[in-house]
């Protein structure tokens, strides 16, 4: 049987690699249009900050380690121009030389991946300073010119999670960094109460950030850019990170189906709706595993995943790709940020409201171990179930564990009440006794169970607003936080002292403020009476 794979990097190479590991027999081709088979396309950006010093080290596979060592047949620079599912042919197109060529296939899987796109900005494509990043190909142009041309100053266009990398390593290199984004917040889709920590630390290192606008124009072949609030900036270099599309021209035109969006629709067996033919990776849509929608899957260790499991299912093995959680991590200067599943901007896009979150600020591990620092965990899980649909987290140390445990925790289906029953290894170094998630399923299951009431500030009732109380409970020597002004200030602990002063003809509401005081304070305000809601931020 002959297999083609059209496209490389991540999905293709795996599917190919498991495939030849599971039958001998095959003949497996693959087709890549790009330079490089198989490379590390999230290290890019470090080998842009100097961080990984040699381009080559990325490369992960080349044509010849994959003939020699798989037997499968690689050609790069070569282009699948057309696909007749009836005759089961490809036209492919060796893009060196312009000749075209005819081969056949018994099955085909596409994971032709996306491409970065070029926001419809005037001037852009003249910009001769502007540069995207998707390929080993695009890393040595922009070192090139940086080599070269010492930019000192680099506008990045797009603060998402690649923009912020990006922004980061430049800034490693020296270079005056500056960061445009038309949304109110960087690093979407996190929610807010991360992005905002986010932010902050972007700025405490020195970047510069317009939010809420675009650039209106590109002037002077790049050397002149215009924002739509009317600043003009003056950057050596332009980065464009402003999103992906694609590359679905040719499963267009062969009539498979596509998404609203472009992406290939395929079912749990990775199939199209084509015979023979399947697709995975940065093209799909795929269902949420936590949802059950349709969604994309926009991560290579996904595409890897999927790869690997279409090779044992084109092979005989019954199983069915169960679908995608997404679990993502980032590095910004010395924060981690992680999430898993989902966050309020998608279940807000796929419709979903029935949902609370709590948010915690515990430990990374005990706090008498030195080096503690605080761990900023939002979990997102079933107003009416408590099943856990997602989580964010951002800090500097042990963000990613748990991520990762709690990704696991949506591939088994739990709920927040099985958060507390994680048994999780602790040590002084690395946890605290009440592991960081066993807290926040505690205060999940408070809010399940209405030993205590939660509001998120937007959605105070004007009426409250003008009339209720709203107490904070900080210390005298902490700083204010949170947007709601407070009535009064009364520490926590002058709180059984002073309970006449706060009135119980009014609604109680108790500011935003990171920690356990507040619903301690909570729980001591309801054993004395006073029913008090806690405001979210």
């Amino acid at each position: 049987m002959k297999i083609v794979v059209i496209g490389g990097v991540a999905g293709g190479p795996s599917f190919a690699t498991r495939l030849r590991r599971l039958d001998e027999e095959h003949e497996i081709v693959i087709y890549e249009r790009g330079e490089n088979i198989s490379y590390a396309s999230c290290a890019l950006p470090y080998y842009l900050g100097g961080v990984i010093e040699d381009l080559d080290s990325l490369i992960e596979r080349t044509p010849e380690i994959l003939k020699v060592k798989n037997n499968i047949d690689v050609f790069t620079t070569h282009e699948v121009q057309a696909i007749d599912p009836d005759k089961k042919q490809l036209v492919v197109k060796d893009i060196k030389t312009d000749e075209e060529t005819t081969t056949d296939y018994d099955k085909l899987v596409i994971s032709a991946g996306a491409r970065p796109t070029l926001p419809p900005i005037k001037g852009a494509e003249q910009a001769e300073n502007g540069f995207v990043l998707r390929s080993v190909t695009d890393a040595a142009e922009i070192k090139t010119f940086i080599d070269e041309q010492a930019p000192r100053k680099v506008l990045v266009l797009g603060a998402g999670v690649m923009g912020l990398e990006l922004a980061e390593n430049f800034k490693h290199r020296g270079m005056e960094v500056t960061l445009v984004d038309q949304l109110p917040q960087v690093a979407f889709p996190y929610d807010e109460e991360i992005a905002d920590l986010i932010y902050d630390k972007l700025i405490e290192n020195g970047l510069h950030i317009h939010l809420n606008s675009h650039v209106a124009e590109i002037r002077q072949a790049g050397k002149e850019v215009l924002l739509s609030d009317g600043k003009t900036l003056e950057p050596d270099m332009i980065i464009f990170a402003t999103g992906v599309a694609p590359n679905n021209e040719v499963a267009k035109t062969a009539g498979i189906e596509l998404s609203e969006d472009g992406q290939i629709v395929v079912n749990d067996q990775l199939e199209t709706n084509v015979s023979d033919i399947y697709a995975i990776g940065d093209i799909i849509k795929t269902t949420s595993v936590v949802t059950g929608l349709a969604t994309s899957s926009m991560l290579s260790s996904a595409a890897n995943r999927q790869g690997h499991m279409l090779a044992d299912m084109i092979n005989g093995t019954p199983m069915r790709y169960r679908g995608y959680i997404g679990a993502g991590v980032a590095k910004i200067f010395d924060y981690t940020a992680s999430y898993t599943g989902m966050t309020e901007h998608a279940l807000k896009a796929a419709g979903i409201t029935n949902y609370k979150s709590v948010f915690v600020t515990p430990f990374d591990h005990a706090n008498f171990y030195p080096g503690a620092t605080r761990l900023n965990l939002k979990i997102i899980f079933d107003a009416a179930t408590g099943k856990i649909l997602g989580g964010q987290a951002v800090g500097e140390k042990g963000v990613d564990k748990r991520m990762g445990e709690l990704s696991v925790a949506i591939t088994g289906n739990l709920t927040v009440f099985d958060l507390p029953d994680l048994e999780l290894p602790y040590s002084p170094p690395y946890s605290t006794t009440r592991d960081p998630l066993n807290i926040a399923g505690y205060v999940a299951i408070n809010q399940m169970t209405n030993v205590v009431e939660t509001i998120k500030a937007a959605d105070i009732p004007a009426e409250d607003l003008k009339n209720a109380f709203f107490l904070d409970i900080r210390e005298p020597n902490k700083a204010t936080s949170g947007s709601i002004e407070a009535t009064k200030n009364i520490p926590m602990n002058e709180l059984r002292d002073r309970i006449g002063e706060i009135p119980s003809d009014r609604k109680v509401y108790i500011t935003f403020r990171k920690g356990l005081n507040t619903y301690t304070s909570a729980r001591i305000l309801a054993g004395l009476g006073i029913p008090a809601i806690l405001i979210e931020e």
